[in-house]
């Protein structure tokens, strides 16, 4: 199946590398640090510049693109890729001009835990190769894979722009959910509701399945949706164990250009890419808080911040005690679904 996804990828040239924000991978594997798309905004263009230029000189390595928190290397011989984890922070699609200090240790050692940990599901990008001292604890070597422009987001439980839609139509991507849900109503089961991969800087857009199958063929939709669930079910089974609830989560995977494989890239189960709520804390039809940046993104829409995200302005810098309360939101994330403290060099043991 995966052999004939690909296949059928290739052939409709729909596909885009490794990650969305990261420019186009070729037939022939070579990364063109080209645009996905052949419109991108003045700001956003801005934004991809300024990350650039402010990307670290790895010996061995040349830098190929930015996307909002990763930076993305080459190999001097093209054989494999490095992505770098910042500390940067997004929020409402844009890059926050602060920073929060070790949350690229907390993603790069989480994500690298969870894709170890869920291999006997999907295989994934990582290679065991050595990183250069400067991005230690920070940065993974991984193959060079052709993209799906899909986010496979997972739902278990409602929350967030689901809830919004199901207020108006009952439905979360023309999924149709009973009646009587509320904020944090956990779901009869997990739903696949995929996004369309934006440019940086503009929005994703929530798509149907049908959608998606249109976009990438149906067989290909249909494995990203099944593999999608089992990951998140998986996922959401161990760290129930742990006393967090993963409300939802995003994956995006690619094709392995030799093998024809899917592969599970970029990356997997973070505070960045899901909703970790303390278990312990949740109730049906209230707001649970959580181990993520909506505390971020909560303060950025509270009066304190002055900013009016209809505004097209870029968001204020972040006072101190919200970058230590959303780093230790992050810590204690990684804490409690690892059992480990984090540590610059070391990846958690499974």
């Amino acid at each position: 199946l995966a052999r004939h996804a690909a296949q059928r990828m290739r052939q409709s040239n729909a596909l885009t590398s490794l990650n969305a924000n990261f420019g186009v991978t070729s037939r022939n594997g070579q990364t063109d640090s080209a645009p996905r798309h052949t419109h991108i905004s003045s700001s956003a263009q801005g934004v991809r510049e300024k990350k650039m230029s402010e990307a670290v000189e790895l010996d061995g390595w040349t830098h190929v693109n930015s996307g909002k928190v990763r930076d993305l290397y080459q190999s001097e011989d093209g054989r494999v890729l490095l992505m770098v984890t910042s500390d940067r922070i997004s929020a409402y699609d844009y890059i926050l001009p602060t920073e929060i200090p070790g949350k690229g240790l907390v993603l790069t050692g989480l994500s690298t835990w969870w894709m170890n940990k869920l291999d006997s599901i999907v295989g994934n990008h990582l290679l065991d190769e050595p990183v250069p001292a400067q991005v230690a604890g920070r940065a993974v070597v991984c193959k060079k894979l052709t993209m799906y422009p899909i986010e496979c987001v997972v739902r278990g439980y409602l929350t967030g722009s689901g809830l919004a839609e199901y207020k108006q139509s009952g439905t979360v991507c023309e999924i149709r959910l009973p009646e009587g849900l509320t904020e944090a109503s956990k779901l009869p089961e997990p739903i696949f509701t995929p996004a369309a991969k934006a440019e940086l800087g503009e929005h994703d857009e929530n798509i149907s399945f049908e959608r998606a199958a249109d976009m990438v063929g149906r067989d290909v939709a249909t494995a990203l949706r099944d593999t999608s669930i089992k990951l998140y079910s998986e996922a959401a089974r161990i760290a129930r164990e742990r006393g967090v609830i993963i409300a939802d989560t995003k994956f995006e995977f690619g094709v392995d250009p030799d093998s024809g494989e899917l592969v599970l890239a970029d990356e997997a189960l973070t505070p960045d890419s899901s909703r970790f709520w303390p278990a312990d804390q949740w109730v049906e039809g209230q707001v649970t808080p959580s181990f993520d940046k909506q505390y971020v993104r909560d303060w950025l829409t509270s009066e304190e911040s002055g900013w009016d995200r209809a505004s097209g302005e870029q968001p204020p810098r972040l006072p101190d005690r919200i970058v230590e309360a959303t780093r230790q939101r992050y810590v204690d994330a990684y804490t409690l679904l690892t059992g480990q403290a984090p540590e610059p060099g070391n990846q958690p043991r499974q």
